[in-house]
């Protein structure tokens, strides 16, 4: 803080925009200095008298300055204001002292002077006289009286301890009503400008007949005191005075001999009694102390005067008033403690206690109210703010005098506070998990990220990225996709559980802030599995070029395992819980097959009466919605030994050649008509002769050794129900057609028989082979 104090002095009734002085000059400063600091001037009144050039540096006439109204008879006058500067703040007093010129004349407030006075007054009888009124001060003010001459009476002056000039008459020579009863006399008042000035009354004095003793007050001054803003009618004090005249002349009346202009409608005295009391409300800020003089005046004309004091206390009547230089909203949040708000002034026209002001902020805001120098305030940050815990605030601040009671004026600032980037966008969750069903169409929404950012405007405005990253050898990017403004994640392509069963990445928030502040959050999005895979039978294997068949003896019992239905399902949980269930059979009651693991087995005794050749048709079927399903076919051979698996084995042969070729027949017979009808049967006969010629020489024929090697299965998924044991089986035949060797290989009590035609011979001799086991009475047996 820096002040500085200077003083000028100018006349009264200047015009407006004359010089008064270069402040910039007086107080060693510059132009720049006073219009980067924006130099103004601050009074705190409502009239500014003066006003600051910043461009100039000079001070000038504002408006029209009137001692007299400003000061009245107070002299010196001057009145005083401060030129404030900011950054750094810089505080300058100036007084301006206002000189008088005599512009006004002494003027009486009556027009006439009235007295009546007994022709046996007494030498030296004094007789007071109106003042006269002179607003100017100093050598233009009220300087003396003049009295017009004449014989009885001289003009007497005196001055009060204020200066003031009061006259009187004093006589110096008895009157005599009979020779003058009627006397015109002119009190002219002088003041002491150039040019002079005077003002005029006219004395109208009559002669009475004798009253030879004058009223006398009992003391010569009466002090007094009054309380300001005292209700109308609040007595003040009583004066008396006595007389020793007997009679009408001894009857005395009191009145006010001189009331100073504006006290005449404050103070009222009884004319009979001397009690003054009030008649207007009295304000200590705007005097404090009055001087009456009192008039006691009896029938007989005679007088004498009296003074009354009357002192004002103070009383606590005026609250503080705050004027604000200066105050910055919004403000930053980043903006450190203490930083500077405003700049205001507090003050109090009381005096004393009365005066004396405490500033402090109401309620618990991050604020405090500094001063430096008297009666100005600086409103200064107290803590670091925070734009998202409060963005703006209503400071009031309350100025209280010392008065009882005391009175106190608050005054509201409203601050705005600024935001700056300062908060990262925070998700809503730690990790998003969402669930996306495989087989899904491309770009489907996923799931919709949220973050939130409680900074505002453009640093509270969000994107999303994706984060680079790899999934299974992949960039992300070729898997998901996020919509930068929603946050909505789409899947890029069609997701396969059976490939791939969830995705994890990360995804950026990052806000519009310069530089700007993110956050990520890993999402992880697992792919559901559709039943869209059937059932696959691993055992037994489907092939068309082999008969693959289980063996039961006869003799098998009840619960007798005849083979197991092994199948797996890619897809998992429910969709690959797998159920068996027996589709068709040659004989129902025979067979059943165990709804969870697939085993066949025999449900009753197996009998002489039950067909060799049993096929079975199992399905197996997922527990999907839908359910997905596949089939196998299971042929069983119920039999004893391997010759009446042959056996029937050639006879089902035979059967399915004979309808092969029925089928085709019909088929032809159908396309070329009756037409043809002829010529098919001379085919078909000549067929049936050809073939049964070839069965007869192959009959005779020698035949090599036909090994058959059934295949080996193994447990391929870890202890799923497949069948975990080996079965060969070896049938020899020798060149001898009557006579051949089989040889089984058991394990367990389950058969398996493969009749695969392959050997070393050509494939000539192998159709040869398999002509004869065509011919119905081809004989085969089985040792």
């Amino acid at each position: 803080m820096v002040s500085g104090h200077i003083r000028y002095s100018i006349p009264e009734e200047m015009k407006k925009g004359s010089l008064i002085g270069n402040v910039a000059q007086d107080l060693g400063l510059d132009t720049k200095r006073l219009r980067s600091g924006r130099a103004r001037i601050i009074t705190g009144e409502n009239i500014q008298y003066t006003e600051l050039k910043t461009d100039k540096g000079i001070l000038v006439v504002n408006e029209r300055i009137d001692r007299e109204q400003l000061c009245g008879d107070v002299t010196p006058c001057s009145f005083s204001f401060e030129v404030i500067l900011e950054n750094p703040m810089e505080l300058h007093q100036i007084t301006i002292e206002v000189t008088d010129i005599n512009d006004h004349s002494p003027t009486f407030k009556r027009n006439i002077i009235s007295f009546e006075i007994s022709e046996s007054a007494n030498v030296g009888s004094r007789f007071s006289l109106t003042s006269a009124e002179d607003p100017d001060v100093g050598v233009n003010g009220l300087r003396e009286y003049v009295l017009t001459e004449n014989d009885n009476f001289v003009l007497k002056q005196s001055s009060n301890a204020d200066g003031k000039k009061y006259a009187a008459m004093v006589l110096q020579k008895p009157l005599d009503r009979e020779t003058n009863p009627h006397l015109t006399l002119k009190l002219i008042a002088v003041d002491g400008g150039t040019p002079q000035r005077s003002g005029t009354v006219n004395i109208d004095v009559t002669v009475l007949d004798a009253n030879d003793n004058a009223p006398v007050f009992n003391q010569s001054v009466y002090k007094a005191t009054v309380m300001e803003n005292s209700p109308k009618g609040t007595y003040v004090t009583t004066v008396n005075a006595s007389d020793a005249d007997f009679g009408s002349n001894s009857l005395i009346t009191y009145h006010f001999s001189d009331l100073g202009s504006g006290f005449d409608h404050l103070f009222a005295i009884d004319e009979q009694t001397g009690i003054i009391s009030l008649t207007d409300f009295i304000d200590y800020e705007k005097d404090r102390k009055y001087e009456l003089r009192i008039d006691a005046k009896d029938h007989g004309g005679l007088t004498d005067e009296g003074k009354v004091i009357i002192e004002v206390n103070d009383v606590n009547d005026n609250a503080p008033t705050i004027s604000v230089m200066s105050f910055t909203s919004p403000v930053s949040e980043d903006s450190p403690p203490g930083t500077t708000l405003g700049i205001i002034n507090v003050k109090d026209l009381d005096s004393g206690d009365n005066g004396q002001v405490t500033c402090k902020i109401e309620g618990d805001a991050p604020f405090k109210i500094q001063s430096n120098v008297r009666n100005y305030y600086t409103l200064v940050t107290d803590t670091v703010l925070d734009r998202e815990r409060v963005s703006d605030y209503n400071i009031t601040v309350v100025a209280t005098d010392a008065g009882i009671p005391p009175l106190s004026t608050k005054r509201t600032f409203h601050l705005k506070v600024s935001d700056v980037n300062d908060n990262a966008p925070v998700f809503s969750q730690g990790v998003y998990n969402a669930f996306v069903a495989e087989n899904n169409s491309p770009h489907v929404s996923v799931l919709k990220l949220v973050a939130k950012d409680p900074d505002e405007n453009q640093n509270s405005r969000i994107s999303y990225f994706l984060e680079d990253g790899n999934i299974s050898g992949s960039l992300v990017s070729s898997y998901v996709s996020v919509n930068a403004e929603n946050g909505v994640i789409h899947a890029v392509l069609s997701f396969d559980y059976e490939q791939i069963k969830d995705l994890v990445f990360v995804v950026k928030a990052q806000d519009g802030g310069s530089p700007p502040l993110s956050s990520n959050v890993t999402v992880k999005i697992l792919i559901q599995d559709q039943n869209d895979n059937p059932p696959q039978v691993l055992y037994p294997v489907q092939t068309g070029g082999s008969v693959v068949g289980e063996m039961v003896p006869r003799s098998a019992d009840v619960g007798y395992l005849v083979s197991k239905v092994v199948a797996v399902d890619v897809d998992s949980g429910q969709n690959a819980w797998l159920s068996y269930k027996l589709q068709k059979a040659t004989d129902r009651a025979l067979f059943e097959v165990g709804l969870q693991n697939g085993e066949i087995r025999t449900i009753r005794q197996v009998t002489d009466k039950d067909p060799v050749n049993q096929k079975l048709t199992v399905i197996v079927e997922d527990n999907g919605q839908p359910s997905r399903s596949a089939t196998v076919i299971v042929n069983v051979a119920v039999a004893d030994s391997f010759s009446e698996v042959l056996s029937e084995f050639t006879d089902f042969k035979q059967d399915k050649e004979y309808n092969d070729n029925l089928t085709f027949y019909l088929v032809l017979a159908l396309a070329v008509v009756s037409f043809l009808f002829i010529t098919c049967l001379v085919v078909i006969i000549s067929v049936k002769i050809y073939r049964w010629r070839q069965s007869r020489v192959l009959y005779h024929s020698n035949l090599p050794v036909i090994p058959y090697y059934p295949p080996r299965y193994s447990d391929t998924l870890g202890g799923t129900g497949t069948l975990q044991h080996v079965y060969n089986y070896e049938v020899c035949r020798t060149t001898d057609s009557r006579k051949s060797d089989c040889k089984f290989g058991r394990a367990g009590s389950q058969n398996v028989l493969i009749m695969d035609p392959s050997s070393t011979g050509t494939m000539q001799r192998i159709q040869r082979e398999k002509n004869i086991l065509d011919e119905p009475d081809s004989p085969l047996e089985v040792s």
